[in-house]
């Protein structure tokens, strides 16, 4: 039997916060879902409500069979100490819990426990389905379709860098065989190759899958319906057609409601300055009329004194008028970033140089590299991961030990960077370890501003009195990304130094971060994989990375 989900009215709250209300929508076999809406609007939560990770406050989802497995892909690789590649495979493709399931069912068939033998049926069942029996063989096919160093399944998922996990994580995604996915950000620091083979798995997919991206080009080659979750109602509307269908839908339904409103708002009006003249005419009727009595004419007189009632009774019949206009809405606009990056002051020409630069990391060996920065290059750096993007850009900043050749950086450089893990706003020391720091503290002291600015500057990229009393290290990995946006325009730059900006991005807030770039007159280090990112942003040279070599400069 096919599987399917289904939700109920559901309702979400953390605190005295309204996440979610009366959220429903069903996912059928061969249905590809996105849910989209603004950071912190609770795409997330709903996700992690399907999973069952988070318990509605009201409503229910409803998974059928109820023997159906659900996948679910958090937005962070879920890295844990002590486990190793494989060990993580296991765990995320569902088999390491379903073979503890199934050895403690074995246990209690071997000790005669009543009901044993459907609990064992069942293990096994689900261990099979999730693909356990030849899951070790499929990871080393997997591993080598993936073109990864066979050595890396050994090594500790936690001293991976942010490729390495996006590629291990993705290998978790085809070696699993679940019913149903929850896919949360799965393209987040995949290369171009990795987004290829996960847009072809996801479309594939015979089961429903539920996705949240903020990957443009991803959106529009995958998903077959939309669930927009409204900040304001923090309701949800479905949308059939795929992503393009949706923007034309939500444009075509924005503008209308637009006009819907105005032609509403113009006749209320109308009605309401009818209303007042025909008052304002009945009073003077009758002060004129008291005053000037005509000779003593009461014919006249009353014949005047009628007219003034008869316009105070048009004047309440206009006001019934209004009364049954029905209601239009003003609709209301989101929150929408204003980024601006201020250009410090420029030093030379040349920003920065390495000349025949060579660096060893273990096994992985850099360059020789010979890269000349001058100031106002816009630069994308591509390749596949671990290919040296990350790495160029540390040994141009000078943060790597080069075991070969030179490295200089201009003395007029002021560099605004947006690195890979977001670390600059984690919440962590220069040991490495979590704080109680708040939001706000740690901004303050990156940027030397005073709590007024501080919270106003924070306040604008959406970060306001709930966020910025928060310990930094709670914060989400979109929050994280907008305070780091803060510090950019807080503090300024000449050479921007990007590293995947747009992940935990939402779409709007994208499109800021293209215009801000666009307009940004200093130079621009640009390491990403968004397709529509790459497109919108005016570059000057296009590098190309493998295997440690810049192999191609295009202009």
């Amino acid at each position: 039997m096919a599987s399917s989900l289904r939700t109920e009215l559901l309702n979400v709250s953390f605190g005295p916060r309204m996440l979610l209300d009366k959220v429903s929508f069903s996912v059928d076999p061969g249905q590809c879902w996105g849910i989209v809406g603004p950071n912190g609007v609770g795409k997330s939560t709903l996700m992690k409500t399907l999973s069952g990770l988070v318990v509605p406050d009201s409503g229910k989802v409803v998974v059928t069979p109820s023997s159906s497995t659900v996948g679910y892909l958090s937005q962070e690789p879920d890295r844990q100490v002590g486990e190793d590649v494989r060990a993580y495979l296991a765990r995320r493709t569902g088999v390491t819990a379903a073979s503890t399931a199934l050895d403690a069912a074995t246990m209690a068939l071997a000790e005669g426990t009543d009901g044993a033998d459907d609990v064992y049926s069942n293990a096994l069942d689900t261990w099979l389905a999730l693909g356990g029996a030849d899951l070790d063989a499929r990871i080393g096919k997997t591993w080598a379709d993936l073109e990864l160093p066979e050595a890396l399944i050994d090594r500790q998922m936690t001293v991976l860098s942010g490729g390495e996990a996006a590629r291990a994580g993705l290998a978790a995604l085809i070696l699993s065989r679940f019913d149903i996915y929850l896919l949360d950000e799965p393209t987040n620091d995949l290369d171009l190759d990795g987004l290829a083979r996960l847009e072809e798995f996801v479309k594939g997919i015979p089961g429903g899958v539920v996705l949240v991206s903020h990957d443009r080009t991803f959106l529009e080659h995958t998903i077959t319906h939309v669930l927009e979750i409204d900040e304001f109602t923090h309701q949800a509307k479905a949308t059939a057609g795929g992503w393009t269908t949706f923007l034309s839908e939500r444009a075509i339904a924005k503008e209308q409601a637009w006009e819907d409103f105005e032609t509403y708002d113009a006749k209320r009006a109308n009605l309401a300055g009818r209303s007042q003249r025909e008052r304002e005419w009945a009073t003077q009727g009758v002060a004129k009329a008291k005053k000037k009595p005509n000779d003593g004419d009461k014919i006249s007189k009353n014949l005047k004194m009628n007219s003034s009632e008869q316009l105070a009774g048009k004047a309440a019949r206009t006001d019934k008028a209004m009364e049954r206009l029905a209601v239009v809405e003003k609709p209301r606009e989101s929150w929408q970033l204003q980024l601006t990056i201020p250009l410090r002051e420029r030093g030379g020409d040349i920003v920065a140089r390495l000349t025949n630069a060579e660096i060893d990391h273990g096994s992985f060996h850099f360059g020789p590299v010979n890269l000349q920065i001058t100031f106002g290059d816009r630069i994308a750096i591509v390749g596949h991961n671990g290919s040296g993007k990350s790495t160029l850009i540390n040994t141009l900043l000078g943060r790597s030990t080069l075991t070969g050749g030179e490295q200089w950086l201009g003395p007029g450089v002021v560099v605004g960077e947006l690195e890979q893990a977001r670390y600059q706003l984690s919440g962590r020391n220069a040991q490495g370890e979590l704080t109680n720091d708040t939001l706000l503290e740690v901004f303050m002291e990156a940027t030397g501003l005073l709590v007024p600015d501080a919270r106003t500057l924070l306040a604008k990229f959406g970060l306001v009195a709930e966020h910025v009393n928060r310990t930094a290290a709670s914060l989400s990995p979109g929050e994280r990304t907008r305070g780091v946006l803060a510090l950019l325009m807080a503090n300024g730059a000449n050479c921007l130094v990007l590293d995947e900006p747009t992940n935990h991005l939402d779409l709007p807030a994208i499109e800021q971060l293209e215009q801000a770039l666009d307009t940004f007159g200093g130079t621009v280090l640009l390491v990403s994989h968004d397709r529509s990112l790459l497109e919108s942003v005016r570059i000057t040279r296009t590098i190309t990375m493998e295997n440690g070599q810049m192999v191609l400069t295009t202009c």
